[in-house]
């Protein structure tokens, strides 16, 4: 089940939210909760439930062993039970999700013939393992104390609206507010008003762009014309962009439907003016993930600051997904954040800032064809012919790519909704117009739902990006 289908938006949430608001006690309302998240992992892969609440009793027995054991000041015996728990999760996603990986490069190197699992990768296995880690982790180190009930762990665990493609959210964020949360009507309104954004975001645009992306790179026989693969290029670096940010805004504003508060995933990465700018405004939760639990504790900026940016970049595009593209990915951004910090720290100040900008977006045009392209083959031929211009005829442009036409001017949207403009009028509204200024706004949000309502009725187009991540 997907947040942009006309099923959930008009039968599964409705009936979630009337009896989650009609039970009385917070115990009950986790418990519901618990369910209908059951319920909505169950519509695509039933079998694999069991998977994730096997993550989840596995890291909730271990907390618990950990944290009685350390309040028992028996150290040794914590840090034991404290790395069996992790064993288990990091094995667990190496099974499912690199075993295919591991085999198929074993019969390459070795010229073997070991027969392919042909597993099918869970949805959200990579986001709820690196949720359930990062909760062993604090209760290991004493940020946290070990949850006593199982099913708030769960409730945390395996919440629908952050579930499937995160945000990835830390069990310190919500501790309190699983047992202690209060839901209110302006949080509602508010989650709501975040929730149609986010379905906007996904429907209107990411799914326009996705049309033109699919369209020039499934074409072989043309689609390597020199401008055809730089608008493939920008269109998939804006799909992705809302694809990703829209369900970050579903899943913030459902969480706050339900009284939950998530932190931001997403800062207008492309207004970027360098590498480093946008990894802290793309993907906060996954960056934020990597540098304390990774990168910090192998020593950070302190020692070995060139393997630890690059151990955390391979393991960065290793998370993505089980092939050589999403590694070459990593690597090339832990390169350039290296470039970055040892050489243009020292003379980006004399460097105009919209060269800066233009440097930045280059490199991320770039970073999204290494990140779409899975082949290998395809991806050097797609690069090259970039950079080397090849043409198309007008009237094979027209006959080939007609079923794009209608997509190609909502890269106008998309460059317009990629900027801050929000934050601009909110600055020059004054007190005297912020009554109409807020009418104005929740008219919008309901043209906005209309629309993407419409665009959802037949619509076949509808996938979410880090479905499979």
């Amino acid at each position: 089940m997907v947040f942009s289908s006309l099923f959930f938006l008009l039968i599964f949430m409705p009936v979630v939210f009337i009896i989650y608001y009609i039970l009385p006690k917070r115990n009950l309302r986790n418990i519901w909760l618990f369910i209908t998240s059951l319920i909505f992992y169950s519509w695509g892969e039933p079998i694999y439930i069991f998977l994730m609440l096997f993550s989840t009793v596995n890291d909730f027995i271990f907390s618990n062993l950990v944290f009685n054991a350390k309040e028992n000041k028996k150290y040794l015996k914590a840090k034991i039970f404290f790395v069996i728990s992790l064993v288990i999760n990091i094995l667990l996603l190496m099974f499912f999700k690199y075993s295919n990986f591991l085999i198929s490069n074993l019969n390459v190197l070795f010229d073997l013939n070991i027969k392919s699992l042909n597993l099918i990768l869970p949805i959200g296995i990579s986001f709820y393992t690196f949720q359930t880690m990062s909760y062993s982790i604090d209760v290991y180190r004493g940020k946290v104390k070990a949850q006593r009930n199982f099913i708030s762990l769960a409730t945390y665990v395996t919440m629908f609206p952050q579930l499937i493609a995160g945000p990835i959210v830390r069990y310190i964020t919500i501790e309190n507010e699983l047992t202690n949360r209060k839901e209110s009507l302006s949080m509602f309104s508010g989650g709501l008003r975040r929730f149609i954004v986010g379905l906007s975001k996904k429907v209107l645009i990411a799914n326009q762009m996705g049309l033109i992306v699919d369209s020039i790179y499934q074409n072989s026989a043309n689609g390597n014309a020199t401008y055809l693969l730089w608008l493939a290029a920008i269109a998939y670096t804006f799909q992705i962009y809302f694809d990703f940010s829209g369900y970050s805004d579903m899943a913030i504003g459902l969480g706050k439907m339900f009284g939950f508060n998530f932190l931001e995933n997403f800062n207008y990465p492309y207004i970027s003016n360098s590498i480093t700018d946008f990894w802290r405004r793309w993907h906060i939760s996954l960056s934020s993930w990597f540098k304390d639990y990774v990168y910090i504790p192998l020593g950070g900026n302190r020692k070995f600051f060139i393997r630890n940016l690059l151990i955390v970049w391979f393991l960065t595009g290793l998370w993505h997904g089980a092939s050589w593209n999403f590694i070459f990915w990593g690597l090339y951004y832990g390169i350039l954040l290296l470039v970055e910090k040892l050489v243009l720290s020292k003379i980006k100040k004399n460097i105009p800032k919209i060269l800066k900008h233009f440097y930045t977006l280059f490199f991320i045009v770039i970073g999204w064809v290494i990140f779409r392209i899975e082949n290998l083959s395809e991806l050097k031929l797609i690069i090259a012919d970039m950079f080397k211009y090849k043409p198309i005829l007008f009237k094979d442009f027209i006959l080939l790519y007609q079923d794009i036409f209608s997509a190609i001017p909502w890269l106008i949207v998309a460059v317009i909704a990629s900027i801050p403009i929000k934050n601009i009028v909110i600055r020059k509204v004054n007190d005297k117009n912020r009554k109409i200024a807020l009418i104005i706004r929740d008219i919008l949000i309901i043209i906005l739902f209309l629309l993407s309502i419409i665009c959802l009725v037949g619509e076949q187009f509808n996938p979410f990006i880090y479905f499979r991540f």
